[in-house]
């Protein structure tokens, strides 16, 4: 078996990129501490374990050769990853408890591999988690008994600061087997009358629009309710994406369905949280976790 290719020592790779950045020999040693003798010789290291020269002298200063370009976007790279190594092992452990509200279908659907993640990289961050409707939510985070909540976009509390996390289309979904969709009126399974929801409101206006009679027969205050009720043949009921139950279906144009518009996903932070560490941080992955399924993580006017 080959023996494996020597290790790159960062203290040699910053002090190219030193170097390669400010054009100069003696700033670079300045910068380390170091004379300009030992930052020459840590070149001269690094040279002869890649083989190449990395570094000329030139009428503007000092500048990478070829080989030493294509090193220095890599190197920046490795160091990056260096510190962050470095700074996460020696940073003291964060800790606190961060009170957090989602609906059950963001909960189901986005949030385990995103908490997962945060408790590995925070396992001393105790996470307080609320599910309930976003209308509930709403009411909670006004009050201040949440630091943070996810909420459908349409029903945040007049003036609360907000990131658009996620934005797609809302489907209708219904079981194959039942054939509601060719019913007249139309049964539905929608959340409650009394609750502000856009998807409701959404779902009945495209209907109307439509010239399609409906009525709402299931009122649920959950996406858990809706799709049993859908699960077992008695309605149809609308969703954003998500992984359906085994026996539901999305549903569409093809079964004489009107189109639903997009929806929004928005994380509200309450200010009593705002520059806490810990919120920040669950904040930061909820908005990167997103983002990997198609977010745009951007702020909107309140």
């Amino acid at each position: 078996m080959a023996a494996p290719p020597p290790g790159l020592d960062p203290d040699l790779l910053r002090s190219f990129v030193l170097i390669a950045e400010g054009g100069s020999f003696t700033r670079a040693a300045e910068r380390v501490g170091r004379t300009q003798s030992a930052i020459s010789m840590q070149i001269r290291r690094l040279e002869e374990m890649l083989g190449h020269p990395l570094l000329m002298r030139t009428p503007k200063g000092v500048q990478p050769t070829p080989q030493g370009a294509w090193l220095l976007d890599r190197a920046r790279e490795m160091l990056a990853l260096n510190d962050e190594i470095i700074g996460n092992f020696r940073a003291p452990p964060m800790v606190g408890t961060v009170r957090l509200g989602t609906p059950d279908d963001y909960a189901l659907n986005w949030l385990p591999q995103i908490l997962a993640r945060f408790a590995e990289t925070y396992p001393a961050v105790e996470l307080d988690v609320t599910c309930l409707n976003s209308d509930a939510l709403a009411v909670h985070f006004r009050e201040g008994r949440l630091d943070m909540t996810l909420i459908s976009e349409g029903q945040e509390p007049q003036g609360a600061p907000a990131q658009r996390v996620w934005r797609g289309p809302l489907r209708w979904v219904g079981s194959p087997r039942h054939g509601l969709h060719r019913r007249e009126p139309l049964p539905l399974a929608l959340s409650r009358p009394d609750a502000v929801c856009t998807w409701r409101n959404a779902a009945l206006t495209a209907l109307r629009k439509q010239g399609r009679a409906a009525r709402v027969t299931y009122n649920s205050a959950t996406q858990t309710g809706c799709f049993t009720v859908a699960l077992a043949g008695l309605a149809l009921t609308v969703s954003t994406p998500t992984t359906l139950p085994e026996g539901l279906s999305w549903m569409g144009e093809a079964e004489g369905l009107p189109a639903l518009p997009d929806m929004g996903i928005l994380l509200l932070r309450h200010e009593a949280a705002m520059g806490v560490p810990a919120a920040d941080a669950l904040a930061r992955h909820i908005a990167e976790g997103f983002g990997r399924a198609g977010g745009t993580g951007v702020p909107i006017a309140a």
